[in-house]
Formats: structure tokens, sequence, C-alpha cells
């Protein structure tokens, strides 16, 4: 498999979860700073101009929840999705969350772009960033997280996705130390070898 990515987003939990599953997998790095994901040649393997795409036997795979949904299938041994219904739609309950709230609240800082033309919204919405980001770490800490982790003491698939989501907090002005379950969670997951290796390797700081 080869998994096109860019450092600290999203794309990073596609890569956490292909180490905890233990499949191998070529890390093609996009560089966003040149634009890399805008170009024709990126365009052929993602049209939306996004990471991360899974090149697979069967085809290209793209958006993370499919992604890791598709990680963890290929490896149930590796026990990354709940055989609970119950416990599985939590898990996924809280995947849906990050990518159509808290994402978007993250995108709305360098992003504004997608959402409006003048560029006084897009200071407005950069502005709000702080917030937003604040609101959705409240939610977590008082919904989300059952224990170190989504479900308690399992790791699923949901839960390189927190962290992968989790890794840009600081940087939209969340006041983290005010969270103590993420801060739990956090240290939780640095303790795995899949996430040091993220580290180690330069995909996440």
């Amino acid at each position: 498999m080869k998994l096109y990515y860019a450092p600290n987003t999203i794309s990073i939990a596609s890569a956490i979860t292909l180490d905890e599953a233990g499949i191998e997998f070529e890390p093609v790095r996009v560089d966003f700073r040149t634009g890399e994901q805008t170009k024709p040649a990126y365009h052929a393997i993602n049209p939306k101009g996004r990471v991360p795409a899974l090149v697979t036997d069967h085809g290209i795979l793209t958006e993370t929840g499919a992604i890791l949904d598709y990680i963890a299938a290929l490896r149930p041994e590796a026990g990354l999705v709940p055989s609970d219904p119950w416990d599985a739609a939590r898990m996924r309950a809280a995947m849906y969350y990050l990518a159509s709230t808290m994402h978007v609240n993250h995108a709305h800082k360098m992003r504004g772009q997608r959402w409006a033309d003048n560029p006084a919204s897009h200071a407005d919405m950069t502005a709000k960033v702080p917030q937003t980001m604040t609101d959705s770490c409240t939610f977590i800490e008082e919904n989300m997280l059952t224990g170190p982790l989504v479900l308690g003491d399992t790791l699923t698939i949901a839960d390189p996705y927190l962290y992968a989501v989790c890794s840009w907090l600081e940087g939209d002005g969340v006041r983290v130390e005010d969270f103590p379950k993420i801060m739990a969670f956090r240290t939780a997951m640095r303790a795995r070898a899949s996430v040091r290796r993220a580290h180690e390797t330069g995909m996440l700081k």
C-alpha cells in the first residue's frame, strides 16, 4: 500500500492505524508548502486535492473515516473496531463528530476561502477558531472520552483520529491544560509505539 500524507494533518491518523494493524505501507509526503496538492499530478490521485489518499490493490481510497474502517476490516484480529454493535456505533459517532464539526472548526483558521471570498470574512473565521475548538474540546472532555481512550482502555480507530485532531489544539489557541481527560488521552497515545514512530519520522511534531 501507499499512503499519501502531509505532516501534522488528519492523514496521520491513517498512518498510525496502518501501523497498529501491522500493515506495511509506503508513505508519500505531499508538500503543502509548495501547493503540491493543487497540481494535476496529485489530482490524478485524489481529485479533491486533499490527504489522505490510500493506494490499494483495488484502487485509491480517500476520506479518513473510510480508510480507517478499511484498514480495520483488513486486520480484524487487531480488534480496532468493537464487535459489539453499540460500542462500534459510539466509536463511529466520535469519528463523525471529528469529521463534521471539529475538523471544520480547525479548517476555518487557514481555509476560509472554502466558505467566503471576502478577506475580512477569512479574518473573522480565523479569530473564531480558539472559541470553536475550545467548545469542541469541552464536548470531548464531557461526552467522548470514557477512559484514557475513547472507549475506555481499548484502542479503536477513533483514537488515532482523535489524536491527530488533538495535535492541532495549541496552534488553534486552546488552553489544553484546562482539559485533563484530553491531556491524559494524549499521554496514553504517546506511549504507543505507532504514535512514537509518527513523531520520530516527522509525520507529527
